[in-house]
């Protein structure tokens, strides 16, 4: 399975903000992106590279390259749920990022159960979730409206997950779209309807995405 093998901070400075890749770091001292607000590499921090960037194209290709890896996802999937999105009725761009939060390793990142997408996708991997009562460790699937979110049987008792039974209240919110519940039963999570374009967590600019596609 082909996956992002690059220093994850070097991406977050390549475009020039943070993209949260790194759970807690990221929201420490020690994010990259504070202390050196510059691409990697010799020229990161020089005039010439710096001028080059301001061109409609460029603007398009950084959103592009931004948004895939928010959501971890490599080039050609990526052009395969642009497809998808413009396929379907409505508004392309909010299709596609609707397309994006629903997969199943964001979703696990939104409901608080994952430090950062790329930690969720391995605890997807690991087959630590059901869904509707299966066992699914497929981190591109896609969550549908009514879907329910189990911590698999297994997993129950590994101490990552009696851990974070004790401090969900304190994680970040989970997204209108998705309820979470911890009770006797463990974590039991739902998907409430499909994403919308007002449940994105990042400024994305979709519309260039659009353009770059559609030259």
């Amino acid at each position: 399975m082909a996956r992002q093998t690059e220093p994850v901070c070097k991406l977050c400075r390549r475009e020039g903000e943070k993209l949260f890749l790194k759970g807690a770091r990221c929201t420490s001292p020690k994010c990259a992106v504070e202390r050196r607000p510059y691409p990697a590499g010799q020229h990161g921090n020089t005039t010439q590279f710096k001028r080059g960037r301001n061109s409609d194209y460029s603007s398009q290709l950084r959103e592009k390259q931004k948004t895939r890896r928010i959501y971890g996802v490599l080039e050609r999937q990526f052009r395969r749920y642009f497809a998808e999105a413009l396929r379907k009725p409505g508004m392309t761009g909010a299709n596609l990022l609707a397309i994006l939060e629903s997969r199943f390793d964001n979703v696990i990142y939104r409901l608080g159960l994952a430090d950062s997408r790329p930690h969720a996708r391995q605890l997807v991997q690991h087959g630590h979730f059901d869904i509707n009562g299966q066992k699914v460790n497929i981190p591109s699937y896609s969550i549908k409206a009514s879907d329910v979110i189990t911590v698999h049987g297994k997993s129950k008792n590994l101490a990552y997950f009696r851990e974070i039974q004790g401090y969900m209240d304190q994680r970040p919110r989970a997204p209108e779209w998705l309820e979470v519940n911890v009770g006797n039963d463990g974590i039991i999570a739902r998907a409430l309807r499909v994403p919308e374009r007002r449940d994105v967590e990042q400024p994305i600019n979709e519309q260039l995405i659009v353009e770059f596609y559609s030259r």
